[in-house]
């Protein structure tokens, strides 16, 4: 359910796209100073926007070093490094995917999810700051998701999206709990999650479909038992218009924010980047059912 939230590069500027690899690859130092080489894997883009939007309300300059990695070393390339929205946005992307592999291993008992579970939680447990509340949060909400989704129940989309929704407002919020603009964020961050959790069904639906897996999307508008086709014929406006609408109030929620920096690259993602991401995903489908 990560990877979504990326920058439309077609309209970005050069220094603005550098400055985005410069965080995702700062990100990736982050994880690996604080947890470790094997955490580095978890890595993605969601999280880097997380710690791009967290930085960018602070006034402080970027501190860089330029070097070679071992996912790049033929090239140098420049990296933020010693930032704190950047660590805070590690954790956060290693306690998401600990939770997540932790609810597989109790939905499929695969002994693999289960061990890698195992070996990244030693590593949250050993956070610089008291991140509690986060994890707490995090458990609770796919606990939460998990129910609904065994549900047996007819649910709204509304309904399903709901705790994955809370879980990324409460963690793009509460880095700046004790702001007066902490409202914004809690809401820029409850329709970014919406948005995520509805794009990744959407992403997902046909090979569900087929698979005979849950899918929110199958789940909350498919209540005649369509096929795939006959769904995205009579459903695709409705799919679509939530995600128009998750997309908008997020961008609506950015501009009410006190950016310092990093403004062009921050509407680029949320403008043009999620938009476009729902005519991609909109072309694959109307492709998949001619």
């Amino acid at each position: 359910m990560f990877g979504y939230v990326t920058p439309y590069k077609m309209e970005l500027k050069i220094k603005d796209y550098e400055m985005f690899k410069a965080y995702y690859c700062g990100l990736c130092i982050s994880i690996k100073n604080n947890f470790s080489n094997l955490c580095r894997m978890t890595l993605n883009y969601d999280m880097t926007f997380l710690g791009i939007l967290l930085d960018s309300l602070e006034y402080s300059k970027h501190k860089y070093v330029v070097t070679k990695c071992i996912a790049h070393p033929m090239k140098k390339r420049p990296k933020v490094i010693d930032n704190r929205a950047l660590d805070y946005a590690g954790f956060c992307n290693v306690s998401l995917v600990y939770y997540k592999l932790l609810d597989d291993y109790n939905d499929d008992n695969s002994l693999s999810k289960k061990f890698i579970s195992m070996y990244i939680k030693k590593f949250i447990n050993k956070s610089k700051e008291d991140l509690s509340p986060i994890l707490v949060n995090i458990e609770e909400n796919i606990k939460k998701l998990s129910f609904l989704e065994k549900s047996g129940e007819i649910i709204s989309i509304d309904e399903l999206s709901d705790p994955f929704a809370s879980l990324t407002a409460f963690i793009v919020s509460y880095y700046y709990k004790d702001e007066n603009f902490y409202n914004e964020l809690y809401n820029l961050g409850y329709n970014l999650g919406r948005w995520i959790y509805i794009i990744d069904a959407f992403d997902d639906l046909k090979e569900d479909m087929e698979k005979h897996k849950f899918n929110a999307i199958n789940k909350a508008f498919n209540t005649e038992n369509l096929s795939y086709e006959e769904l995205i014929i009579n459903q695709g406006n409705r799919i679509e218009f939530n995600l128009l609408m998750s997309a908008n109030t997020t961008v609506e929620a950015l501009d009410k924010l006190p950016i310092n920096k990093n403004k062009d690259l921050l509407f680029n993602i949320l403008q043009l980047g999620l938009m476009n991401k729902i005519e991609t995903i909109k072309s694959r489908s109307d492709k998949k059912h001619e």
